[in-house]
């Protein structure tokens, strides 16, 4: 089981999205301290570290892995026009 961390910017990211998407990425996000790697995730190869995205619906949640210490980071959440600028 991996430790679930979410970045401050990240939780602020979240506060402004309705309730109903809140609790579908707060969801997935819980998933992921069992299967930190589950079907339909991508590893982002354009970055200098390693980030996996998963998607819920038309938002993004983009984190790290640190299989070492089992964590798993929550660097951004935000809807998939906006996420990777």
């Amino acid at each position: 089981m991996y430790l679930i961390r979410i970045k401050r910017s990240a939780e602020k990211e979240l506060a402004k999205l309705p309730i109903q998407i809140v609790k579908r990425i707060v969801k997935a996000i819980d998933g992921l301290s069992e299967n930190p790697r589950p079907s339909g995730c991508k590893k982002l190869e354009a970055l200098k570290e390693s980030l996996w995205r998963i998607r819920v619906g038309d938002y993004r949640i983009i984190y790290y892995i640190e299989d070492a210490i089992r964590i798993v980071e929550i660097r951004k959440v935000a809807n998939r026009r906006e996420v990777y600028d």
